[in-house]
């Protein structure tokens, strides 16, 4: 079985390695028994330049002849060392070609392959920390690794995402072919982590384009391209920067008030915060009479705080934000 570990990049090192060996073998025999050559168009003796020479068109099947063996021992070194030489060199760099070129294939059809299983997943722009904190909350809210699709263009940043079973796309998501290969439009919600305003904008007017009823979350570093992130299709922006302060300034004066809020966010520990359907025997009740800790109920596109008048009575289709007690984590 081949190494899985060894890289493109390290495994053509040692391609051209081989062939490189094969040619300067090819020359020193040459020039070892360069008495047994002659070269036909000077009479001079045969020099190193001209071993690597003979080497060089010898291996590469060009064969101009003007240097030939013409020795008894030449010609048999040719038979018996050149001629497997040059079947090695040739070898070595065809088999090179036809793997690089097989390899595609296999990449692209796997890809088409898993494109055409995929539907209603989350595709994940940006695995840096706010990319991460958004895939723990997705997998603390039961959604499967292999529903999840990170788009990154740092190497290292997808291997880790590869590690918790995540699918990985390599490139910059601001590229229509990227989003493509993610599989956009089958896609149920689309999370913007960049770390650039301007890079999440141009994601998303992008993934717009491909996708007009996906939802797309986004999230920013200042207040003021909120509007520009919304005016670009963007179904939720978070100020990240803002958020952030807001939770410093309260956290001087109201620690606890800080400690809940962690505590809501975090999926894996304690309390979160969740989103179920109407059950059939809650229809017509009061979302503030039911055992869950309701905050909001979700009608059509339209969300209503739980003191809203508007759903005093719930109806079927309502979706109910509420307090649920986080799942232990399981012991390893």
């Amino acid at each position: 079985m081949p190494d899985s570990t060894v890289t493109p990049v390290v495994s053509l090192i040692r391609r051209v390695a081989v062939a490189l060996g094969a040619l300067v073998a090819c020359a020193l025999i040459v020039w070892i028994g360069r008495d047994g050559y002659v070269d036909n168009n000077t009479d001079s003796p045969i020099s190193f330049a001209d071993a690597m020479y003979y080497a060089t068109v010898s291996l590469s099947t060009t064969g101009y002849g003007d240097i030939a063996p013409v020795s008894d021992t030449a010609r048999l070194l040719t038979t018996v060392v050149i001629t497997p030489l040059r079947l090695i060199f040739l070898i070595v760099f065809v088999g090179t070609t036809v793997e690089l070129l097989t390899e595609r294939s296999r990449q692209s059809f796997r890809i088409e392959r898993w494109r055409s299983r995929l539907r209603d997943h989350t595709i994940v722009v940006g695995y840096g920390t706010k990319g991460r904190a958004a895939v723990e909350t997705l997998l603390g809210d039961d959604a499967r690794p292999e529903d999840i699709v990170v788009v990154d263009t740092d190497r290292a940043q997808l291997d880790a995402a590869s590690a918790l079973g995540l699918v990985t796309v390599t490139g910059n998501a601001s590229r229509s072919s990227v989003l493509r290969i993610a599989g956009v439009a089958q896609a149920s919600a689309l999370i913007v982590a960049t770390n650039r305003d301007d890079t999440a904008v141009l994601v998303t007017l992008t993934a717009r384009e491909l996708a007009p009823k996906l939802r797309i979350v986004a999230a920013v570093r200042e207040s003021e391209n909120v509007h520009l992130l919304r005016q670009s299709g963007a179904n939720s922006v978070i100020v990240s920067a803002e958020t952030a302060g807001r939770l410093l300034g309260a956290a001087t004066t109201s620690p606890n008030v800080v400690e809940v809020v962690e505590d809501l966010l975090t999926p894996d520990a304690g309390f979160a915060i969740s989103e179920r359907e109407v059950e059939e025997s809650e229809v017509g009740g009061s979302p503030r009479h039911l055992g869950d800790i309701v905050l909001a109920v979700v009608r059509g596109d339209d969300l209503y705080r739980v003191d809203s008048a508007k759903v005093d009575s719930l109806e079927r289709g309502d979706r109910l934000l509420y307090v649920r007690k986080a799942s232990p984590p399981e012991d390893d």
